[in-house]
Protein backbone atom coordinates (compact mmCIF):
# COMPACT_ATOMS: atom_id res chain seq x y z
CA UNK A 1 0.00 0.00 0.00
CA UNK A 2 2.79 2.70 0.75
CA UNK A 3 4.45 1.61 -2.31
CA UNK A 4 1.13 2.37 -4.04
CA UNK A 5 0.71 5.57 -2.54
CA UNK A 6 4.53 6.80 -3.14
CA UNK A 7 3.94 5.70 -6.83
CA UNK A 8 0.98 7.87 -7.38
CA UNK A 9 2.31 10.80 -5.65
CA UNK A 10 5.61 10.45 -7.43
CA UNK A 11 3.55 10.42 -10.61
CA UNK A 12 1.39 13.49 -9.45
CA UNK A 13 4.95 15.31 -8.80
CA UNK A 14 6.07 14.41 -12.01
CA UNK A 15 3.53 16.75 -13.73
CA UNK A 16 2.61 18.93 -11.21
CA UNK A 17 5.72 19.93 -9.23
CA UNK A 18 4.25 19.77 -5.73
CA UNK A 19 7.31 18.54 -3.87
CA UNK A 20 9.66 21.63 -5.10
CA UNK A 21 7.26 24.69 -3.46
CA UNK A 22 7.92 22.64 0.03
CA UNK A 23 11.75 22.38 -0.45
CA UNK A 24 12.04 26.05 -1.80
CA UNK A 25 10.11 27.44 0.94
CA UNK A 26 10.21 24.61 4.00
CA UNK A 27 12.56 22.00 3.96
CA UNK A 28 15.52 23.41 2.10
CA UNK A 29 15.08 26.88 3.03
CA UNK A 30 17.79 28.19 4.96
CA UNK A 31 16.96 31.08 7.99
CA UNK A 32 19.66 32.76 9.91
CA UNK A 33 19.57 30.50 13.60
CA UNK A 34 19.48 33.68 15.74
CA UNK A 35 16.11 34.37 14.80
CA UNK A 36 14.39 36.07 18.11
CA UNK A 37 11.12 36.79 19.05
CA UNK A 38 10.40 39.89 16.81
CA UNK A 39 10.22 37.03 13.88
CA UNK A 40 6.85 35.32 15.48
CA UNK A 41 4.74 38.27 13.81
CA UNK A 42 4.70 37.68 10.25
CA UNK A 43 4.03 34.09 10.71
CA UNK A 44 1.57 35.10 13.22
CA UNK A 45 0.11 37.91 10.17
CA UNK A 46 -0.28 34.78 7.96
CA UNK A 47 -2.65 32.75 10.55
CA UNK A 48 -4.68 36.26 11.26
CA UNK A 49 -5.07 36.03 7.49
CA UNK A 50 -6.49 32.59 7.43
CA UNK A 51 -8.49 33.76 10.36
CA UNK A 52 -10.06 36.59 8.62
CA UNK A 53 -10.90 34.63 5.16
CA UNK A 54 -12.63 31.70 7.52
CA UNK A 55 -14.53 33.85 9.33
CA UNK A 56 -15.77 36.04 6.73
CA UNK A 57 -16.71 33.68 4.30
CA UNK A 58 -18.83 32.07 7.20
CA UNK A 59 -20.48 35.96 7.40
CA UNK A 60 -21.36 36.20 4.07
CA UNK A 61 -23.51 32.94 3.81
CA UNK A 62 -25.89 35.01 6.26
CA UNK A 63 -24.95 39.19 5.21
CA UNK A 64 -27.14 40.91 3.23
CA UNK A 65 -25.47 43.95 1.54
CA UNK A 66 -28.45 45.95 1.49
CA UNK A 67 -28.82 49.49 3.35
CA UNK A 68 -32.20 48.45 4.42
CA UNK A 69 -31.38 44.91 5.83
CA UNK A 70 -27.60 44.98 6.51
CA UNK A 71 -27.93 46.42 9.78
CA UNK A 72 -30.59 43.89 10.98
CA UNK A 73 -28.56 40.72 9.53
CA UNK A 74 -25.78 41.21 11.40
CA UNK A 75 -27.96 41.08 14.22
CA UNK A 76 -29.20 37.79 13.15
CA UNK A 77 -25.99 36.36 12.89
CA UNK A 78 -25.43 37.94 16.78
CA UNK A 79 -28.49 36.20 17.86
CA UNK A 80 -30.28 33.81 15.91
CA UNK A 81 -26.99 31.61 13.33
CA UNK A 82 -25.39 29.36 15.72
CA UNK A 83 -21.95 30.34 16.65
CA UNK A 84 -22.58 33.24 14.33
CA UNK A 85 -21.85 35.62 17.43
CA UNK A 86 -18.33 33.78 17.35
CA UNK A 87 -17.64 34.06 13.87
CA UNK A 88 -18.54 37.67 14.04
CA UNK A 89 -16.18 38.62 16.89
CA UNK A 90 -13.54 36.82 15.29
CA UNK A 91 -13.66 38.65 12.27
CA UNK A 92 -14.20 42.08 14.19
CA UNK A 93 -11.08 41.08 16.67
CA UNK A 94 -8.99 39.79 13.93
CA UNK A 95 -9.57 43.02 12.42
CA UNK A 96 -7.78 44.78 15.06
CA UNK A 97 -5.00 41.45 15.84
CA UNK A 98 -4.61 41.96 12.15
CA UNK A 99 -2.96 45.67 12.39
CA UNK A 100 -1.36 44.73 15.80
CA UNK A 101 0.77 42.09 14.49
CA UNK A 102 1.58 44.10 11.57
CA UNK A 103 2.48 46.71 13.30
CA UNK A 104 4.92 44.97 15.22
CA UNK A 105 6.15 43.49 11.66
CA UNK A 106 7.37 46.44 10.24
CA UNK A 107 8.65 47.33 13.58
CA UNK A 108 10.92 44.76 13.56
CA UNK A 109 11.87 45.67 10.43
CA UNK A 110 12.99 48.98 10.86
CA UNK A 111 15.20 48.12 14.38
CA UNK A 112 16.85 45.60 12.18
CA UNK A 113 16.89 47.31 8.50
CA UNK A 114 14.79 44.90 6.36
CA UNK A 115 13.99 47.48 3.92
CA UNK A 116 18.26 47.60 2.93
CA UNK A 117 19.78 46.07 0.18
CA UNK A 118 18.64 43.50 -1.12
CA UNK A 119 15.78 43.21 0.06
CA UNK A 120 14.05 46.78 -1.77
CA UNK A 121 11.43 45.00 -3.28
CA UNK A 122 10.27 42.77 -0.45
CA UNK A 123 10.14 46.63 2.20
CA UNK A 124 7.85 47.42 -0.93
CA UNK A 125 5.91 44.50 -1.47
CA UNK A 126 5.09 44.48 2.32
CA UNK A 127 3.91 47.95 2.48
CA UNK A 128 1.86 47.86 -0.40
CA UNK A 129 -0.20 44.82 1.75
CA UNK A 130 -0.06 47.49 4.57
CA UNK A 131 -2.06 50.04 2.29
CA UNK A 132 -4.55 47.17 0.97
CA UNK A 133 -5.21 45.86 4.59
CA UNK A 134 -6.20 49.53 5.04
CA UNK A 135 -8.40 49.75 2.22
CA UNK A 136 -9.46 46.27 3.27
CA UNK A 137 -10.49 47.33 6.80
CA UNK A 138 -11.82 50.69 5.34
CA UNK A 139 -14.41 48.59 3.11
CA UNK A 140 -15.16 46.24 6.02
CA UNK A 141 -15.95 48.80 8.79
CA UNK A 142 -18.88 49.87 6.41
CA UNK A 143 -20.44 46.65 5.98
CA UNK A 144 -22.36 46.36 9.88
CA UNK A 145 -24.06 49.73 8.71
CA UNK A 146 -23.88 51.00 12.05
CA UNK A 147 -23.71 54.60 12.75
CA UNK A 148 -20.33 55.02 12.89
CA UNK A 149 -19.77 52.89 9.84
CA UNK A 150 -21.90 55.44 8.16
CA UNK A 151 -20.41 58.58 8.96
CA UNK A 152 -17.06 57.20 8.48
CA UNK A 153 -17.43 56.57 5.20
CA UNK A 154 -19.18 60.07 4.31
CA UNK A 155 -16.31 61.40 5.69
CA UNK A 156 -13.36 59.14 4.49
CA UNK A 157 -14.87 59.23 0.77
CA UNK A 158 -15.61 63.00 1.12
CA UNK A 159 -11.82 63.80 1.21
CA UNK A 160 -11.23 62.81 -2.53
CA UNK A 161 -13.33 65.93 -3.32
CA UNK A 162 -10.27 68.06 -2.18
CA UNK A 163 -8.57 66.95 -5.29
CA UNK A 164 -8.78 69.89 -7.87
CA UNK A 165 -10.80 69.08 -10.92
CA UNK A 166 -11.77 65.62 -10.74
CA UNK A 167 -12.94 65.59 -7.28
CA UNK A 168 -16.42 65.74 -6.92
CA UNK A 169 -16.81 63.45 -9.73
CA UNK A 170 -14.75 60.88 -8.19
CA UNK A 171 -16.30 61.08 -4.50
CA UNK A 172 -19.77 60.57 -6.82
CA UNK A 173 -18.06 57.56 -8.48
CA UNK A 174 -16.79 56.18 -5.77
CA UNK A 175 -20.08 56.56 -3.45
CA UNK A 176 -22.19 55.10 -6.53
CA UNK A 177 -24.84 58.02 -5.44
CA UNK A 178 -24.88 61.67 -4.22
CA UNK A 179 -24.25 60.30 -0.51
CA UNK A 180 -23.42 57.29 1.48
CA UNK A 181 -26.35 55.03 0.21
CA UNK A 182 -26.98 51.15 -1.12
CA UNK A 183 -24.96 51.41 -4.08
CA UNK A 184 -22.22 52.41 -2.18
CA UNK A 185 -22.54 49.33 0.29
CA UNK A 186 -22.57 46.97 -2.63
CA UNK A 187 -19.62 48.27 -3.83
CA UNK A 188 -17.21 47.56 -0.69
CA UNK A 189 -19.05 44.56 -0.22
CA UNK A 190 -18.32 43.20 -3.66
CA UNK A 191 -14.49 44.97 -3.22
CA UNK A 192 -13.79 43.89 0.40
CA UNK A 193 -15.71 39.92 -0.39
CA UNK A 194 -13.47 39.70 -3.53
CA UNK A 195 -11.02 42.04 -5.17
CA UNK A 196 -9.13 43.32 -2.43
CA UNK A 197 -8.50 39.52 -0.75
CA UNK A 198 -7.64 38.19 -4.00
CA UNK A 199 -5.25 40.73 -4.81
CA UNK A 200 -4.06 40.51 -1.03
CA UNK A 201 -3.07 36.86 -1.17
CA UNK A 202 -1.72 37.95 -4.52
CA UNK A 203 0.69 39.84 -3.13
CA UNK A 204 1.36 37.91 -0.13
CA UNK A 205 2.78 34.83 -1.95
CA UNK A 206 5.02 37.51 -4.07
CA UNK A 207 5.92 39.06 -0.54
CA UNK A 208 7.28 35.38 0.55
CA UNK A 209 8.84 34.55 -2.87
CA UNK A 210 10.72 37.81 -3.25
CA UNK A 211 12.00 36.97 0.67
CA UNK A 212 13.11 33.46 0.14
CA UNK A 213 14.78 34.37 -2.97
CA UNK A 214 16.82 37.23 -1.19
CA UNK A 215 17.06 34.91 2.26
CA UNK A 216 15.99 36.39 5.31
CA UNK A 217 17.57 38.81 7.14
CA UNK A 218 18.28 38.20 10.90
CA UNK A 219 18.90 41.32 14.18
CA UNK A 220 22.96 41.59 13.22
CA UNK A 221 21.91 42.10 9.83
CA UNK A 222 24.46 39.54 8.23
CA UNK A 223 24.16 37.76 4.90
CA UNK A 224 24.93 34.29 5.60
CA UNK A 225 24.36 32.81 2.40
CA UNK A 226 28.28 35.47 2.15
CA UNK A 227 29.65 32.32 4.27
CA UNK A 228 28.86 28.82 2.64
CA UNK A 229 29.76 25.41 3.66
CA UNK A 230 31.76 22.78 1.15
CA UNK A 231 27.81 21.30 0.50
CA UNK A 232 26.33 25.11 -0.85
CA UNK A 233 24.73 25.35 2.87
CA UNK A 234 24.85 28.48 5.12
CA UNK A 235 27.18 27.83 7.67
CA UNK A 236 24.90 30.16 9.99
CA UNK A 237 21.62 28.82 8.19
CA UNK A 238 18.73 26.13 9.59
CA UNK A 239 16.46 24.26 7.65
CA UNK A 240 12.74 26.33 8.48
CA UNK A 241 11.18 23.34 8.68
CA UNK A 242 10.86 21.77 10.93
CA UNK A 243 12.94 24.18 13.42
CA UNK A 244 11.12 27.36 12.76
CA UNK A 245 7.51 25.85 11.99
CA UNK A 246 8.07 24.59 15.33
CA UNK A 247 8.90 27.70 16.82
CA UNK A 248 5.71 28.92 15.06
CA UNK A 249 3.54 26.95 16.68
CA UNK A 250 4.23 28.09 20.01
CA UNK A 251 3.84 31.36 19.19
CA UNK A 252 0.26 30.49 17.35
CA UNK A 253 -0.82 28.84 20.75
CA UNK A 254 0.29 32.14 22.94
CA UNK A 255 -1.66 34.27 20.17
CA UNK A 256 -4.67 31.98 20.17
CA UNK A 257 -4.92 32.12 23.76
CA UNK A 258 -4.90 36.20 24.00
CA UNK A 259 -7.52 36.34 21.20
CA UNK A 260 -9.46 33.85 22.30
CA UNK A 261 -9.40 35.77 25.35
CA UNK A 262 -10.54 39.11 23.86
CA UNK A 263 -13.15 37.33 22.07
CA UNK A 264 -14.78 35.77 25.25
CA UNK A 265 -14.49 38.05 27.78
CA UNK A 266 -14.05 41.52 25.96
CA UNK A 267 -14.71 41.45 21.73
CA UNK A 268 -15.16 44.67 22.66
CA UNK A 269 -12.26 45.71 24.33
CA UNK A 270 -13.47 49.21 25.57
CA UNK A 271 -14.89 50.40 22.71
CA UNK A 272 -11.15 50.03 20.71
CA UNK A 273 -11.77 47.15 18.51
CA UNK A 274 -15.80 47.92 18.07
CA UNK A 275 -17.62 50.91 19.05
CA UNK A 276 -20.29 51.96 20.83
CA UNK A 277 -21.80 53.93 18.39
CA UNK A 278 -22.19 51.30 15.38
CA UNK A 279 -24.31 49.26 17.77
CA UNK A 280 -26.76 51.55 16.35
CA UNK A 281 -28.39 51.26 12.76
CA UNK A 282 -27.21 54.07 10.17
CA UNK A 283 -28.93 57.58 10.42
CA UNK A 284 -28.32 59.50 8.10
CA UNK A 285 -30.42 62.82 9.83
CA UNK A 286 -28.26 62.08 13.24
CA UNK A 287 -24.74 63.00 12.89
CA UNK A 288 -22.96 61.17 16.07
CA UNK A 289 -20.82 63.82 18.41
CA UNK A 290 -17.09 62.89 17.60
CA UNK A 291 -16.70 60.96 13.85
CA UNK A 292 -13.77 58.84 14.25
CA UNK A 293 -11.96 55.58 12.55
CA UNK A 294 -10.92 52.74 14.41
CA UNK A 295 -7.43 52.87 16.25
CA UNK A 296 -5.72 51.40 13.15
CA UNK A 297 -6.14 53.92 11.31
CA UNK A 298 -6.13 57.13 14.03
CA UNK A 299 -2.42 58.22 13.11
CA UNK A 300 -3.11 58.70 9.82
CA UNK A 301 -6.11 60.54 10.42
CA UNK A 302 -4.66 62.40 13.44
CA UNK A 303 -2.12 63.89 10.16
CA UNK A 304 -5.36 64.80 8.18
CA UNK A 305 -7.07 66.68 11.48
CA UNK A 306 -3.97 68.62 12.37
CA UNK A 307 -3.67 70.33 8.44
CA UNK A 308 -5.80 73.28 8.75
CA UNK A 309 -6.64 73.18 4.91
CA UNK A 310 -8.06 70.42 3.42
CA UNK A 311 -6.84 69.55 0.37
CA UNK A 312 -2.99 70.07 2.23
CA UNK A 313 -4.34 67.43 5.38
CA UNK A 314 -5.62 64.84 2.56
CA UNK A 315 -1.83 65.09 1.08
CA UNK A 316 -0.17 65.20 4.32
CA UNK A 317 -2.36 62.06 4.69
CA UNK A 318 -1.51 59.97 1.69
CA UNK A 319 2.41 61.46 2.25
CA UNK A 320 2.54 59.74 5.56
CA UNK A 321 1.89 56.78 3.34
CA UNK A 322 4.00 56.71 0.37
CA UNK A 323 7.09 58.22 2.27
CA UNK A 324 7.50 54.66 3.85
CA UNK A 325 8.18 53.16 0.32
CA UNK A 326 11.27 55.11 0.04
CA UNK A 327 12.73 54.24 3.10
CA UNK A 328 15.47 51.26 1.54
CA UNK A 329 16.73 54.65 0.15
CA UNK A 330 16.69 56.85 2.63
CA UNK A 331 18.86 55.51 5.30
CA UNK A 332 22.78 55.98 4.56
CA UNK A 333 23.67 53.82 7.24
CA UNK A 334 26.74 51.06 6.62
CA UNK A 335 25.06 49.01 8.78
CA UNK A 336 21.66 47.39 8.62
CA UNK A 337 20.83 46.46 12.23
CA UNK A 338 19.94 48.93 14.61
CA UNK A 339 22.15 46.81 16.89
CA UNK A 340 25.30 48.58 15.25
CA UNK A 341 24.01 52.12 14.43
CA UNK A 342 24.48 54.97 16.58
CA UNK A 343 23.01 56.98 19.04
CA UNK A 344 21.37 59.37 16.51
CA UNK A 345 19.33 56.33 14.71
CA UNK A 346 18.14 55.28 18.12
CA UNK A 347 17.05 58.54 19.41
CA UNK A 348 15.06 59.48 15.68
CA UNK A 349 13.63 55.87 15.92
CA UNK A 350 12.58 56.53 19.46
CA UNK A 351 11.25 59.84 18.60
CA UNK A 352 9.51 58.52 15.88
CA UNK A 353 7.44 55.44 17.60
CA UNK A 354 6.45 58.13 20.77
CA UNK A 355 4.91 60.65 17.90
CA UNK A 356 3.09 57.86 16.43
CA UNK A 357 1.77 56.61 19.38
CA UNK A 358 0.66 60.05 20.06
CA UNK A 359 -1.30 60.85 16.62
CA UNK A 360 -2.74 57.40 17.33
CA UNK A 361 -4.15 58.59 20.42
CA UNK A 362 -5.08 61.58 19.75
CA UNK A 363 -7.18 60.81 16.42
CA UNK A 364 -9.46 58.93 18.85
CA UNK A 365 -9.80 62.00 20.89
CA UNK A 366 -12.24 65.36 20.16
CA UNK A 367 -10.75 68.41 18.41
CA UNK A 368 -9.65 71.15 20.44
CA UNK A 369 -6.42 73.89 20.30
CA UNK A 370 -4.37 71.97 22.56
CA UNK A 371 -4.77 68.26 20.93
CA UNK A 372 -4.55 70.17 17.82
CA UNK A 373 -1.15 71.56 18.15
CA UNK A 374 0.04 68.48 19.62
CA UNK A 375 -0.70 66.72 16.93
CA UNK A 376 1.08 68.91 14.62
CA UNK A 377 3.98 68.88 16.74
CA UNK A 378 4.15 64.88 16.29
CA UNK A 379 3.33 65.26 12.75
CA UNK A 380 6.12 66.96 12.29
CA UNK A 381 8.46 64.55 13.84
CA UNK A 382 6.84 61.39 12.22
CA UNK A 383 8.19 63.25 8.73
CA UNK A 384 10.78 64.41 9.98
CA UNK A 385 12.14 60.90 11.27
CA UNK A 386 12.24 59.99 6.94
CA UNK A 387 13.44 63.38 5.72
CA UNK A 388 16.28 63.59 8.04
CA UNK A 389 17.02 60.22 7.80
CA UNK A 390 20.01 60.69 4.97
CA UNK A 391 21.27 62.96 7.42
CA UNK A 392 21.48 61.08 10.99
CA UNK A 393 22.25 57.90 9.47
CA UNK A 394 25.65 59.18 7.86
CA UNK A 395 26.72 61.08 10.59
CA UNK A 396 26.23 58.01 13.02
CA UNK A 397 28.93 56.53 14.70
CA UNK A 398 28.36 52.67 13.53
CA UNK A 399 30.21 49.89 15.76
CA UNK A 400 31.96 47.15 13.63
CA UNK A 401 29.37 44.48 12.04
CA UNK A 402 30.79 40.59 12.70
CA UNK A 403 30.95 38.34 10.20
CA UNK A 404 28.75 35.85 10.93
CA UNK A 405 25.82 36.06 12.84
CA UNK A 406 26.10 36.00 16.43
CA UNK A 407 23.74 33.15 18.77
CA UNK A 408 23.44 32.49 22.08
Amino acid sequence: MKNIVVQVFNWIDDRLPISKPWKDHMAEYYAPKNFNIWYYFGSLALLVLVIQLASGLFLTMHFKPDATLAFSSVEHIMRDVQWGWLMRYMHSTGASAFFIVIYLHIFRGLIYGSYRSPRELVWIIGMIIYVMLMAEAFMGYLQPWGQMSYWGAQVIISLFGAIPYIGTGLVEWIRGDFVVSDPTLNRFFAFHVFLVPILLLAMVVAHIIALHEKGSNNPDGVEIKATKGKDGIPLDGIPFHPYYTVKDLWGYAIFLFIFAAIIFYSPQLGGWFLENDNFEPANPLKTPTEIKPLWYLTPFYSILRAVPDKLFGVIAMGGSLVVWFFLPWLDRSPVKSMRYKGIYSKIALAIFVISFFILGYLGTKPVSPEKTMIARICAVLYFSFFIFMPIYTKLDKTKPVPERVIYK
